[in-house]
C-alpha cells in the first residue's frame, strides 16, 4: 500500500495535537511512535500510577465512528501484543495499563480531539480480561 506524503504529514500533525491534547489535561508523555518490529505505539503515557497506551486516529470532517471503527479486533491484537513488549523492555509489568484512543478530527477550521478512555475491553480479544496479559 502506498502512503501519499501527504498523507503521513496530516498524521503526524494529528499525533502532535493528541500529545499536546493530553499533555494539557495532565498526562506525562513518556514515548511517541515506540516501535518493536512491526507493532507501534503511537503515544504512552500515565496520569498518576496509570500507564496508558494510546491510538491516536486523524480524520477530516466530523466522523468520529470512523476513527472508531479503525481500531477493530486485529488492531487490538496488536496494541496489545506492542504494550506487552514494551512492558517487558521497560520493567513495568506492575504498573496497572489502559488503553485508550484520541480521535483528532480536521474539520477545516483547525483540529480538535474526542479522548476515550478504556477504548475497548480486553475480555473481547485475550479472553480473560486483563490477567491473561497482565500478571495482577
Amino acid at each position: 500500500m502506498h502512503v501519499s506524503p501527504r498523507h503521513v504529514d496530516f498524521g503526524h500533525a494529528g499525533e502532535d495535537y493528541a500529545a499536546c491534547y493530553l499533555e494539557n489535561r495532565g498526562y506525562n508523555l513518556r514515548q511517541r511512535n515506540w516501535r518493536w518490529r512491526q507493532w507501534e505505539l503511537d503515544i504512552i503515557c500515565e496520569l498518576d500510577d496509570e500507564l496508558i497506551f494510546v491510538e491516536v486516529k486523524t480524520r477530516t470532517g466530523r466522523n468520529v465512528q470512523s476513527g472508531v471503527q479503525a481500531v477493530n479486533a486485529a488492531k487490538q491484537r496488536k496494541l496489545v501484543k506492542a504494550a506487552t513488549h514494551y512492558l517487558s523492555a521497560m520493567d513495568l509489568w506492575h504498573r496497572p495499563c489502559r488503553f485508550d484512543l484520541v480521535i483528532v478530527n480536521d474539520d477545516g477550521n483547525g483540529f480538535t480531539a474526542e479522548h476515550i478512555q478504556n477504548a475497548f475491553d480486553l475480555t473481547d480479544i485475550m479472553g480473560g480480561g486483563n490477567t491473561a496479559w497482565q500478571p495482577w
